[in-house]
């Protein structure tokens, strides 16, 4: 009888052996994080939906479908929400802007007097707009609200009650959420009385303290801005200068173009100023837990 012929194996190579090795131990040590880490299984979907739909090519808007567990929007999927928040934009043309962020939906009330000077004050105008986007981003959302306030750069006066521009920009996002846990509750409490007590709309839950996020950011950003126009000014002076030294301009011409430098500086500087007198209202995409 014919003797079988035993199979013999190549050996494998000495870097696949080290590489599996590396590869099991990898996995060892995943699980092991995995092991002791606390998973919310509402927050891991989003996530999973969320950049499922990001790597699609097309991130969705807050305000028209954010995902949750079940895969429902994270607002009310009622038509003409986004749209009734771009007819306020553009009623105050310029005054308040809506932009898509990767945290969310920023809105931004600008360009006009939101606060009394040196003060944390609403008036009477920005109160106006912000019951208006108030109602519509509060009452159609269970998303977290973040609100930012600002200063500028000049200090505050000795007189004032706030030590310092962080204290004011502090105080001036709480103001804005003060103003909509009280004053905006209150009367959508009563235009909206008959829902209120048949059940159909549950107030406290929209408005809850829960939700509101103030943050001041101090004149931090503001600083910025100047220091790179202070910047600019800077060199067209000193670009100036030399001109006048070697004599490439007259002493007319330097003072005439040394004129226009500041006042472009100056206009610049109170463009930047205008520019941080505003409150931004975030829309962020996470809900609240």
């Amino acid at each position: 009888m014919a003797k079988k012929e035993r199979c013999v194996c190549k050996s494998v190579p000495l870097w696949l052996n080290t590489y599996g090795d590396m590869v099991t131990l990898l996995l060892t040590f995943f699980v092991l994080l995995f092991s002791m880490s606390t998973i919310a299984p509402g927050k891991f979907q989003q996530t999973a939906v969320g950049m499922s739909v990001a790597l699609s090519g097309n991130p969705p808007s807050v305000l028209i479908g954010g995902q949750t567990m079940s895969e429902e929007a994270l607002i009310s999927s009622k038509p003409g929400v986004y749209q009734d928040l771009l007819r306020i934009s553009e009623e105050y043309e310029g005054r308040v802007t809506i932009e898509e962020k990767d945290e969310g939906t920023l809105i931004t009330l600008s360009n006009f007097k939101v606060f009394e000077p040196g003060s944390a004050r609403l008036t009477a105008e920005a109160k106006e707009m912000i019951e208006k986007l108030g109602a519509i981003i509060i009452e159609h959302t269970s998303n977290i609200l973040e609100v930012r306030g600002y200063a500028d750069d000049r200090p505050v006066t000795p007189d004032s009650i706030y030590p310092s521009n962080w204290h004011l920009s502090s105080a001036r996002a709480s103001s804005v959420v003060n103003f909509l846990l009280t004053d905006l509750k209150q009367r959508r409490s009563i235009e909206r009385i008959a829902e209120v007590r048949s059940g159909l709309f549950d107030v406290d839950y929209f408005y809850s303290s829960d939700r509101f996020v103030p943050i001041g950011k101090g004149d931090v950003d503001v600083n910025k801005e100047l220091k790179s126009a202070k910047a600019s000014y800077d060199y067209d002076v000193s670009r100036l200068t030399k001109e006048y030294e070697s004599g490439k301009i007259s002493l007319r011409e330097y003072q005439t173009e040394l004129e226009k430098a500041t006042r472009k500086y100056s206009e610049a500087v109170e463009n930047v100023r205008n520019k941080y007198r505003r409150i931004e209202i975030l829309v962020k995409r996470e809900t609240r837990s």
